[in-house]
């Protein structure tokens, strides 16, 4: 075997697609794409997927506000305080943008509302969303 073995074309190819595939989903995630997302991940994705910028898919649907394909992946075992390189979590991501319905599911599923850099409950006071700092507990 040579010492090129597994650098070829046909693995320049293969990696091209595994990238344009996870941007599809990122962007799946982003846009509330659930169908699209929910057929890869049956097929065998994982559903603890990063980006570049270590958002989570469960981190882009939270902070786009897409409540279905948000149960999804926590029905799949999504970290619902998982953080992204800026520290922050889904759950704070959700309550800067405003999306309740979002909130109450990352919160029933144990999301900590202290957890991250801002907290949820920070990114609230912060941005005056009282009405969510109730659901925080």
């Amino acid at each position: 075997m040579s010492a090129d073995a597994g650098q070829g074309p046909t693995d320049d190819a293969g990696a091209a697609a595994a990238i344009a595939l996870a941007h599809a989903l990122f962007d799946a995630a982003r846009a509330g794409d659930t169908a699209t997302l929910v057929r890869y991940l049956d097929a065998g994705v994982p559903f603890t997927l990063t980006n570049t910028a270590g958002d989570s898919l469960l981190m882009l649907a939270a902070y786009n506000g897409h409540p279905a394909i948000v149960r999804d992946l926590l029905a799949r075992g999504a970290e619902a305080d998982q953080v992204n390189d800026r520290g922050q979590t889904p759950l704070a991501g959700a309550v800067f943008k405003g999306h309740d319905d979002v909130v109450r599911l990352l919160v029933e599923a144990g999301a900590d509302a202290d957890a991250g850099t801002p907290s949820a409950r920070a990114a609230a006071e912060m941005f005056g969303r009282t009405e969510l700092l109730g659901l925080l507990g």
